[in-house]
């Protein structure tokens, strides 16, 4: 039988549930790092389907614009690629409806539905699953020595400091384990890193 050399690739990780048999459930999730840049689906469209470089990127612009302008007045907007609608919330617990002031609503994101669209789409190209035996999570947590030393080497390639998503990338774990294991390592009488604020994210530095 020929090796399968096409499909999607996924990895296999725990979730915190205990099943019945006592062992953490387990859920898939496509391999880490498959990523496309806004560049290369530029240039792949460009290519293969003969569109100007930039083109794509300057519909999305736009569509952003308009779509953004119906968006703020509450409309639903319904398109080729999925329908979106602005998700409202309350600023705070209310039980009474007659107590709701306008200054209680709060813009909270967008919504999108992408129907059956995409699943039709990729259809067309999907060709079953590949496993990518990826860490053992359960494993690499458990052996905590080994972990330290992951750490360090992390830090090091890394001018010094890390960050959770850098670190589940150099050992393979998910970035809930990173950033779940990185804290703890700042707590206790005697931490082995201080975590601090920069930006957006937090950075992790040896004390």
């Amino acid at each position: 039988m020929p090796r399968k050399n096409c499909g999607i690739w996924y990895e296999v990780h725990p979730t915190p549930v205990k099943g019945e048999d006592g062992k953490n459930l387990l859920y898939v999730r496509p391999k880490s790092g498959m990523k496309v840049t806004m560049k290369q689906l530029e240039e792949y469209c460009e290519r293969t389907y003969a569109m100007r470089y930039g083109e794509l990127s300057r519909a999305f612009d736009i569509f952003i614009r308009a779509a953004g302008r119906f968006l703020a007045e509450g409309y639903r907007i319904d398109t080729p690629i999925g329908s979106f609608a602005p998700r409202l919330s309350l600023t705070k617990q209310v039980t009474d409806a007659d107590a709701v002031k306008d200054r209680d609503v709060k813009l909270d994101g967008v919504e999108y539905n992408p129907g059956k669209l995409w699943n039709e789409a990729m259809k067309k190209w999907h060709d079953g699953f590949r496993r990518y035996h990826n860490t053992d999570t359960q494993e690499m947590m458990a052996d905590k020595d080994k972990l330290e030393q992951k750490m360090r080497e992390c830090i090091q390639r890394n001018n010094g400091f890390i960050t959770a998503g850098r670190f589940a990338r150099f050992t393979g774990l998910t970035l809930y384990s990173s950033r779940k294991q990185l804290n703890e390592w700042t707590k206790g009488d005697h931490p082995k890193l201080q975590k601090t604020r920069m930006g957006k994210e937090h950075i992790y530095t040896e004390i």
